[in-house]
């Protein structure tokens, strides 16, 4: 992929566009086809540099893998797994999801396993969820007090826990969850906020023996010790990268989008409301988890934005951009978990909206953003090796009126949406739907 791309406003967005399949189903559909004995199937799976990670770290566990065209045949069972020793350390890229889900399976595992990164995600806090697989009777050695990778996991006899994570984190969640599957006894995991649920309801899915009860915005799942069933995977669009296409088509004049195929749960659609409390004109079914978002080109106003709104925060970046061209002082509220993203994407994403031309000040764990009201100005951006960040200035530059946007450090998208620049052109001049 190149290393440098450039983008131009003066035209809107038209077309009917699939985003790639959704990375945290992706991850979890190789995950849960690696513990059930048999061969489940996957399609849709992502096509990005994280999820092909995960699937060579599930190979490298033992379970094999094959296509066939567009799907994926994973031939997998508990049995088959085994930890492949310090000598034979496994790389997870760029993908903190990858290494955290990755390290709840391998505690169930006896012997020894070593998960590496990228410089990137070698800087990641792994502590979080170091502690519960600790606590659950895992050996857990990483660097330093936050047990940055590589992350070292001795694992086997493991007992089931009762936890309350002490920040909003699916990765937390899953990574518990899967390790609980073989644990002694039942595992809770408790969540003061919801957070996105596709591990539970895949666990369900795949015939594990659990159950989810809701309560005051929280979540309390119990987990029994329990083998999994090959399944057949289906996986929709990634609504964290349809955020871009989707207020691309709000901020960039005479735009109309139809963005098909896509999931949308509740815990990943909040992006949609904050829009279109900005005054987007959106159309979505609210009763469907996979469906089709339609968007066009309006006029926006700020908002306050509490972080429990976005639980995962992945569209912080593009939302910034949006209130950037918003008439008014939009303040994300409680969005410090962004320090320890890819970047620090609450510094990089201040850094973003000014160089587009806009104003935009860190207030402890607050971003508050001063909006143009109107067309951005073309920028220099170096993303900084954060894929979201470079998606997030693409859409910025896309929403200038005249002059040319050159984003640096653009081979990063490969890792979740290689084929944006081919969308990105197709939409530029397509024809409308």
């Amino acid at each position: 992929m190149t290393e440098t791309a450039t983008f131009s406003g003066g035209r809107g967005l038209h077309g009917v566009v699939e985003v790639p399949g959704d990375k945290s189903i992706s991850h979890r559909a190789l995950l849960l086809s690696a513990l059930a004995p048999g061969r489940s199937t996957i399609s849709g799976l992502s096509g990005g540099e994280d999820v092909h990670h995960t699937q060579l770290a599930i190979e490298a566990l033992g379970a094999t893998v094959t296509r066939h065209g567009d799907l994926v045949l994973v031939d997998g069972g508990r049995d088959r797994l085994e930890a492949p020793g310090r000598d034979r350390p496994i790389d997870c890229g760029n993908s903190g999801t990858g290494m955290r889900l990755l390290a709840g399976l391998a505690a169930g595992l006896a012997g020894e396993t070593v998960f590496t990164g990228d410089p990137s995600l070698s800087s990641r806090p792994m502590d979080r969820i170091a502690r519960p697989l600790r606590l659950m009777g895992a050996k857990v050695r990483g660097a330093g007090e936050e047990d940055r990778p590589p992350l070292d996991i001795t694992g086997g006899d493991l007992v089931g826990i009762d936890y309350q994570p002490p920040m909003a984190s699916a990765q937390v969640k899953s990574a518990v969850l899967l390790a609980g599957l073989g644990a002694r006894g039942e595992t809770t995991l408790r969540e003061e906020v919801s957070t996105r649920s596709h591990t539970e309801d895949m666990l369900a899915e795949a015939g594990a023996d659990i159950s989810v009860r809701e309560a005051n915005g929280g979540r309390t799942i119990t987990l029994q010790p329990s083998e999994l069933e090959a399944r057949q995977w289906s996986v929709p669009g990634d609504p964290s990268q349809a955020a871009f296409w989707i207020v691309g088509a709000t901020i960039v004049p005479d735009s109309r989008l139809v963005i098909d195929h896509l999931y949308l749960g509740p815990e990943r659609s909040g992006f949609l409301s904050v829009l279109e409390r900005m005054g987007a004109k959106l159309a979505w079914d609210r009763s469907a988890l996979t469906g089709q978002v339609a968007a066009h080109s309006c006029g926006l106003t700020a908002t306050d934005i509490e972080a429990a709104e976005i639980p995962s925060l992945d569209e912080v970046p593009i939302l910034a951009v949006a209130a950037a061209v918003a008439h008014g002082i939009t303040r994300f509220r409680d969005v410090g978990e962004l320090r320890v993203k890819e970047s620090d994407r609450l510094v990089g994403t201040a850094r973003l909206v000014e160089a587009f031309g806009a104003e935009a000040i860190v207030d402890g764990d607050d971003l508050v953003i001063t909006g143009r009201g109107g067309l951005l100005c073309p920028a220099t951006f170096d993303a900084g090796g954060d894929h979201r960040m470079a998606m997030a200035a693409a859409v910025a530059g896309l929403a200038t009126g005249s002059g040319s946007t050159r984003i640096s450090g653009w081979e990063c998208v490969a890792t979740s949406y290689p084929g944006f620049l081919d969308d990105a052109a197709a939409l530029w001049g397509g024809d409308g739907p």
